[in-house]
């Protein structure tokens, strides 16, 4: 099976992104069902988890700590800071000031119930806070041993250099999928030019790449999807369209929308990562399976030119939203 380098440890190319049990989207699963996808998912061999203060205001890490807790020294953990929601209902607060850093990463050790996490991200960029000095606080708990590398979440090529000059980036999670390609505006180069790992989260653009999601209109209201302008009732449709002609070439390769979407992103390089969420144990088994589809130069190259930033209907974010993002961004999109 082949492993690549995240943070001086060697995992599966493929990780669980955890958020879909219990923030962002609906339907979320039981206390006992959300643990029992964790517990099956490092069964199946999954190697990295990815979690956050953010999500569900704490929650997300406490299920991910009591499920896998007993297990901690069987998986490499990835949890974030700087991003929380003060008080139900309430919209996110980016907050990337030294001392709530401290203060959030201390609880998250206290919620995940272990002495370490293996790789800590600034989930976002707080434009009121030079990245350098949130970066130094991020720095010290590495050498007190609280965390073991430090990680940034939505940010530009050029606050990765910024950063890095104050202390070694160990990765950068962004979005990216086919049908969000800003990383390819000078990350994904930056990345590798650094040695730093490249963490996709969404890789699947919130199902849309699946395939299965045919109509955005039924999800419940507090699904973080109705306020996205691709899944508007004026842009969906013709985003279908592209996905119905994804879904015909993954059957002429024997696999599911899903593992093509995915196989493409773990083709963009070796240092790529891939955090796919689910809250479906069928789902979570066919995500792996992508990782045993070989795509060729011919498939890439016709997968890559169906559905990109110039063919898919609509922003990633609406303006609100597109607030909180330091990544490069295309001069236009539809």
């Amino acid at each position: 099976m082949e492993m690549r380098d995240l943070a001086g440890t060697m995992v599966r190319p493929l990780g669980l992104g955890c958020m879909n049990l219990s923030h962002g989207y609906s339907k979320f699963p039981s206390y006992a069902d959300g643990a029992a996808l964790l517990r099956h998912a490092l069964d199946a061999g999954v190697d990295h988890f990815d979690t956050a203060t953010l999500y569900g205001r704490g929650c997300n890490e406490e299920l991910l700590g009591a499920a896998l807790g007993k297990r901690r020294d069987e998986f490499f953990l990835a949890s974030k800071c700087g991003l929380e929601i003060p008080a139900p209902g309430e919209r996110g607060r980016v907050d990337g000031r030294p001392e709530t850093i401290r203060a959030q990463a201390e609880a998250s050790l206290n919620r995940l119930g272990t002495s370490y996490i293996d790789l800590y991200y600034l989930h976002r960029l707080d434009p009121s806070v030079p990245v350098e000095e949130s970066v130094g606080a991020l720095a010290d708990l590495v050498s007190e041993g609280a965390i073991g590398a430090i990680g940034l979440s939505e940010v530009s090529a050029a606050t990765l250099r910024r950063a890095w000059a104050e202390h070694p980036i160990a990765a950068v999670q962004n979005e990216y999928s086919l049908a969000t390609r800003n990383s390819e505006l000078g990350m994904l180069e930056t990345c590798r030019e650094l040695g730093t790992a490249f963490v996709a989260f969404s890789p699947l653009s919130r199902a849309f790449l699946t395939g299965t999601l045919r109509d955005p209109s039924s999800l419940p209201a507090n699904d973080m999807r109705h306020a996205m302008p691709r899944f508007s009732a004026e842009n969906y449709p013709a985003n279908l369209e592209l996905v119905d002609q994804l879904q015909a070439i993954a059957q002429r390769l024997d696999a599911t929308c899903a593992q093509l979407a995915l196989a493409w992103v773990l083709a963009q390089g070796e240092h790529v990562h891939a955090i796919p969420g689910t809250t479906s144990i069928e789902h979570l088994d066919e995500n792996l399976g992508a990782e045993s589809v070989a795509l060729d130069e011919a498939t890439l190259a016709e997968v890559g030119a169906l559905i990109n930033s110039e063919t898919v209907h609509g922003a990633r974010y609406n303006a609100g939203q597109q607030r909180t993002i330091d990544t490069e961004e295309f001069a236009a999109s539809r």
